[in-house]
C-alpha cells in the first residue's frame, strides 16, 4: 500500500495528492513519488533547453546530429580531412575548400621548385623566401655587340660560338631613296 499523505496530530507533514510529477516529466533514471505515493522512475530524456542554441547545420560535420532551437539538426559541413597542396608556379594561388580540416594537411612549395631556391642560383644580395643569394657574375663571361642589316625575311640574332651573351644589337636603317621618273612621278626604292 502506497502512502500519499501523512498527518501527525493536527498537522499535515506530507501531502502528495496535489503533485503533478509523472515518469515522462521526470528525468530519465531519477526516482520520486507520484500523487498516489507510488515510487516512479523518470523516462524523460530531456537534458537541456536548446531554444537559445546558435549552431547551424553548415557548422556541424556532415552526418553528425545535435539539438538546437528545440529541433534535431543534421550537419552539412564537408569533412576534408588532411587537405594538402603544392605551389608549382610563382602565380599559383591555392583555394582552401570550405569545411573541416583535421590540421595535418600542408601547403608548400613543390619539391622540384624548392630545390632551385639555393644561394648559388640567386643574385648576390637578393633574398628570395629567406635565402640570400651569393651568385656573382663570373669574370670570364664574354659579351658581344653585333650589327645587322634588316632583311625581308625573319632573322634570329645569336652570339657567336664561345660568346656568353649579346650586350647589344644594332639594326641598321632600312635604305630608302626617292628619284624622279620619266612618267612625271617619284620612284621610291626601299632596301637594296
Amino acid at each position: 500500500m502506497d502512502i500519499n499523505k501523512v498527518i501527525f496530530g493536527n498537522q499535515t507533514l506530507i501531502d502528495l495528492t496535489g503533485d503533478t510529477v509523472s515518469p515522462d516529466k521526470l528525468l530519465k533514471g531519477q526516482t520520486a513519488h507520484d500523487k498516489s505515493g507510488a515510487v516512479i522512475t523518470g523516462t524523460c530524456p530531456f537534458d537541456v533547453d536548446s531554444a537559445d542554441a546558435t549552431v547551424g547545420v553548415a557548422e556541424m560535420l556532415e552526418g553528425k546530429t545535435a539539438y538546437a532551437r528545440g529541433a534535431k539538426i543534421t550537419g552539412t559541413m564537408p569533412n576534408n580531412g588532411s587537405f594538402s597542396e603544392e605551389i608549382r608556379d610563382v602565380n599559383d594561388e591555392i583555394s582552401i575548400p570550405m569545411g573541416f580540416h583535421d590540421g595535418s594537411g600542408k601547403i608548400g612549395i613543390d619539391a622540384t621548385e624548392k630545390s632551385k631556391i639555393i644561394e648559388g642560383n640567386i643574385k648576390q644580395g637578393v633574398q628570395i623566401l629567406g635565402v640570400t643569394g651569393t651568385c656573382k657574375p663570373s669574370s670570364s663571361v664574354t659579351a658581344q655587340s653585333k650589327s645587322v642589316t634588316p632583311k625581308i625575311t625573319e632573322q634570329t640574332i645569336l652570339p657567336d660560338e664561345n660568346i656568353d651573351y649579346l650586350s647589344q644589337v644594332v639594326v641598321a636603317a632600312i635604305p630608302y631613296a626617292e628619284s624622279d621618273n620619266a612618267a612625271g612621278g617619284v620612284t621610291v626604292t626601299i632596301g637594296g
